[in-house]
């Protein structure tokens, strides 16, 4: 079984702005208490093939992580792929990004999320968590971004 989950919020930024702030993952702790450390592979500006390596707590278990990158459309669409190894994965995933005029941007982020072996058992659940906090995420991604970029 896999499923999506997404969620759509507003960042008081440039379109230009948010969109380099979210293709750099090393970004990801500010607003991502899960990710314990990240790192970029090559460690050259983000580009299509780009590794993101991380360590991450998820239901109290650490776990590495890696996504690669593959496809960007600057300012407006960045595509991911976790390539790790683990029971419940992020096949696809990413963030739309549209300006909406005054220095502002609608973002989206989604994840498809999928189970592999016992994991296959617990991505329901996964699933289930993720879409509850989805909202919170996006307030937390708003944040840290708004803090991260300074307003003009």
């Amino acid at each position: 079984m896999a499923g999506r989950f997404e969620a759509t919020f507003e960042v008081d930024r440039p379109v230009e702005a948010v969109f380099d702030y979210l293709a750099d993952g090393r970004n990801d702790p500010q607003f991502s208490p899960r990710v314990l450390k990240i790192e970029r592979v090559p460690d050259t500006p983000t580009a299509v093939g780009t590794v993101f390596r991380s360590s991450v707590k998820d239901a109290g278990m650490k776990t590495a992580r890696e996504f690669r990158i593959t496809e960007l459309q600057a300012p407006t669409k960045i595509r991911w792929a976790e390539v790790s190894k683990n029971i419940v994965t992020a096949s696809e995933g990413g963030y739309d990004l549209e300006p909406l005029g005054e220095g502002r941007t609608q973002v989206r982020i989604h994840n498809v999320l999928e189970g592999h072996g016992i994991g296959k058992l617990l991505v329901g659940l996964a699933l289930s968590a993720a879409r509850k906090d989805a909202p919170g995420f996006g307030a937390r991604i708003k944040a840290a971004a708004e803090a991260a970029i300074p307003s003009r």
